[in-house]
């Protein structure tokens, strides 16, 4: 077989992309057609810049769900190594490929003869796990201790501000590598933040769905009951582990282990992002809290947290959707980060920043190991601004 061409590695690289194509088009036609009936979500496709940002995220959303959950996109596995692949420039055939092998490494092969074509997306499959995540924790983390700081004051906000003033004075890069260190990690440290950080949903879910239906307790209490019980099972199988500090789940109930590097990962991406988000939102409640309808409920007697979860959130809604987009992208930058410096995650991870870590050291000869995953990073957080952008603009419209 013989070289590709570019021609020819782009058309089988758009054609390894079809579910991608097919899933943007029936999200953008159902979007489009149902847009006056979709709220905010809707009016973003009557922006340019949003509809924009928007098909940067979702073509990477798509590719990482069918490559992570479907396998339709990666034409190779994303840590195997082909003989005589190394090095080799894009296009390049397989040698010795056998009937169920895709005959080319279309990006080319990088140090260790790993196909880079399937590494980026993979790597794709692991930023859509855990920076959106990562960003619901920190805003979850955020809304239930900036929403009482704001509203209360005095001593209550004075200690909040403090500690996360605290956690912002630290310069970001070396607040990783003291998370990260196997010196902390081999301590459990951070699998005891886990279990603190962790907790934070429940208590969001458990102080809303409470303060909504307070005047209910026939309703209230079996569905607290039912959703807090499910979501403290889940919170037991998530931090506990075996071999770790924290194991309370015999083995026939702890469904799943999340990997050591992927948890330090996670829990240091959101110690770190919930501070700010806590700054945004006690911010907002300090304006917020001033207004005639806030006034209005606290005539009625409604309770403070009613008030905060149900009068002021929602009314605060706008910027905080667009810093979840703009979150979601420095999670991104800093996942990428930590790849690059070869923190938390494991080496042979087709992480975007490992990649291009492992790819730049021959950049001046071989660059095509590191341009397409450092592409891929790009564009994903342009989208973000760019959705960002986009629902800003609509946002300030209503």
């Amino acid at each position: 077989m013989e070289l590709l061409s570019w021609g020819e590695i782009f058309t089988r690289i758009f054609i390894q992309f079809t579910p991608v194509w097919i899933a943007l088009f029936a999200t953008f036609a159902i979007s489009i057609a149902f847009k006056r009936k979709l709220g905010l979500y809707g009016k973003l496709f009557d922006s340019i810049v949003g509809m924009i940002g928007f098909f940067l995220v979702m073509f990477w959303v798509f590719t990482a769900i069918f490559t992570g959950v479907f396998d339709l996109i990666a034409t190779h596995d994303p840590i195997s190594i082909a003989s005589g692949m190394k090095n080799k420039i894009p296009g390049t055939p397989l040698r010795n490929a056998g009937a169920e092998d895709y005959a080319y490494y279309l990006l080319g092969g990088d140090s260790l003869s790993r196909d880079v074509f399937s590494r980026m997306v993979h790597g794709a499959w692991i930023v859509v796990q855990i920076a959106p995540l990562a960003a619901v924790f920190a805003f979850m983390i955020g809304i239930t201790l900036g929403l009482p700081a704001g509203y209360f004051g005095g001593r209550l906000d004075t200690i909040l501000s403090f500690v996360a003033n605290l956690i912002l004075a630290f310069p970001v890069i070396l607040l990783f590598y003291l998370l990260v260190t196997p010196e902390i990690v081999q301590t459990g440290l951070p699998n005891y933040m886990a279990a603190v950080l962790f907790i934070f949903p429940l208590v969001f879910v458990g102080v809303l769905l409470n303060s909504r239906y307070y005047t209910q307790p026939h309703i209230r209490n079996p569905l607290l009951a039912v959703v807090l019980g499910i979501m403290g099972y889940g919170y037991l199988i998530t931090v506990s582990a075996k071999g770790t500090v924290i194991n309370v789940l015999p083995g026939s109930l702890d469904l799943f282990d999340i990997p050591a590097g992927i948890l330090v990962v996670f829990v240091s991406v959101v110690f770190v992002n919930s501070p700010t988000v806590f700054r945004i939102v006690r911010g907002l409640t300090m304006d917020i809290k001033t207004r005639d309808y806030v006034a209005a409920a606290q005539t009625r007697g409604e309770r403070p947290w009613y008030i905060m979860l149900w009068e002021i959130l929602p009314n605060a809604r706008g910027p905080l959707i667009v810093d979840f987009c703009l979150r979601i992208g420095y999670t991104t930058i800093l996942l990428g980060t930590l790849g690059f410096f070869g923190l938390g995650l494991p080496p042979e991870s087709p992480d975007w920043g490992s990649t291009i870590n492992a790819g730049r050291k021959l950049l001046s000869v071989y660059a095509h190991p590191a341009l397409p995953p450092a592409f891929a990073l790009l564009t994903m957080v342009l989208g973000l601004n760019l959705l960002a952008d986009g629902l800003r603009e609509e946002s300030l419209k209503d």
